[in-house]
């Protein structure tokens, strides 16, 4: 039997390992396939354009060649109207007919111009004589006009079309990644859940035998100190094994003293830790009531504990400090530990960071979310300096 939980065990980690990997997997062919998207619309889109302004300085020169025979003493009247009805087929193009000093002569095709023209006119030769090579027209010997400009409204919407591709590709992409993630973090919580609820069905069975043969030496050595302590831990388990089986449902709130619940916590990892680490701890008369959840709240004090033991390598003083400001409870935990650098005051709650050499550093993940999430306060580290300790502050809604 002791194999097979084994075994199950292992499945569920090793369910949780590919389906992490699978996701890695994902993530990157979904990138792959993003830029490759991005790049061929980019690469296409910038061929297109060169052709289409390619075609677009032909028609010009076409344009321009029978701007020159319409105005050119050498016209013949038989072409005349063909001539005009090629002038008359640029609508998209804006044009502007200029001499040799760049003085304005004629324009087409530019909408929403101002009452000041002269103005207008001369901003836009600026603009257009340097956008396009200009085309020169030889009126006569000594007369020359040059045509300048710009691109069509066609060819402008399709030079910012791959841009506005990539714009709504990545909004897509964004849209994708969180439904994904979403989705991964639903199934992966929904292992984690399996994973605690099959670890407390595992251990209630030794639990209860092992709270039958507490009872039975109490029953025999009722004065012996050392099995009273034994019953405590065991019952300890027996809570533990609680909270594993309730992960994923909703957590029961109840009214109680915030700071009794803190103080009994702290009672019991005194008398479970090396007596080089002193307990102090600080609260007002008044009880502090909220409603809370007591097994997870007994679960951030004893993380909170562990942490900073650690962090004191067994020695030094923890200190936990209870107040209130009328609207919230505020509890200051600090540790004469080695500190935490600025650059990690965030990410210290993030699964899996971790500073030490063995740990899955999910404790004070753990610790958040159970405020955050459960019981809708706060806890952050309030101050922290290298080599002389930790203060992390909670803030806990009171009981209105």
């Amino acid at each position: 039997m002791k194999i097979n939980n084994i075994n199950l065990l292992q499945e569920f980690f090793l369910a949780f390992i590919i389906m992490t990997k699978q996701a890695y997997y994902l993530k990157l062919i979904f990138g792959i396939i993003a830029i490759g998207i991005v790049s061929a619309s980019l690469f296409f889109s910038n061929r297109l354009v060169g052709k289409l302004a390619k075609e677009e300085r032909q028609k010009m020169e076409v344009w321009a060649e029978a701007t020159r025979l319409f105005v050119s003493d050498n016209s013949n009247s038989e072409y005349f109207d063909f001539l005009w009805q090629i002038i008359e087929q640029n609508e998209n193009i804006p044009v502007i007919i200029v001499d040799d000093e760049d003085n304005f002569l004629s324009a087409r095709n530019f909408t929403n111009i101002p009452t000041d023209t002269a103005a207008f006119y001369t901003k836009k030769i600026k603009e257009l004589k340097y956008k396009n090579d200009p085309i020169e027209i030889a009126i006569r010997d000594n007369e020359h006009q040059y045509i300048y400009y710009d691109d069509s409204i066609v060819l402008k919407q399709l030079a910012y079309y791959p841009y506005i591709q990539l714009v709504i590709i990545t909004i897509f992409l964004i849209v994708v990644f969180l439904a994904f993630a979403g989705s991964k973090k639903s199934e992966q919580n929904k292992v984690w859940v399996g994973l605690s609820k099959e670890t407390a069905h595992q251990l209630g069975t030794p639990i209860s035998s092992l709270l039958a043969w507490v009872e039975l030496l109490k029953a025999k050595h009722e004065d012996d100190s050392v099995i009273s302590e034994m019953g405590k831990d065991v019952d300890r388990l027996h809570t533990i094994a609680e909270r594993f089986s309730k992960i994923g449902s909703k957590p029961e709130y109840v009214a109680v003293d915030f700071g009794e619940v803190v103080e009994n916590s702290i009672a019991y990892m005194k008398n479970r830790s090396s007596k080089k680490v002193t307990f102090e701890i600080e609260k007002p008369e008044t009880p502090l009531v909220a409603n809370i959840n007591v097994p997870l709240m007994e679960w951030v004090v004893e993380n909170l504990c562990k942490n900073a033991i650690d962090a004191m390598d067994g020695v030094g003083n923890i200190f936990v400090k209870l107040s209130d400001d009328n609207r919230n409870i505020v509890m200051d935990f600090t540790d004469t530990g080695k500190g935490i650098d600025k650059t990690n005051y965030k990410n210290i709650f993030k699964p899996g960071f971790t500073t030490k050499e063995r740990g899955w550093g999910l404790g004070l993940s753990l610790v958040k979310r159970i405020i955050h999430e459960y019981h809708h306060g706060k806890i952050f580290i309030k101050t922290s300096e290298k080599n002389v300790g930790t203060t992390f502050r909670l803030i806990l809604p009171k009981q209105k």
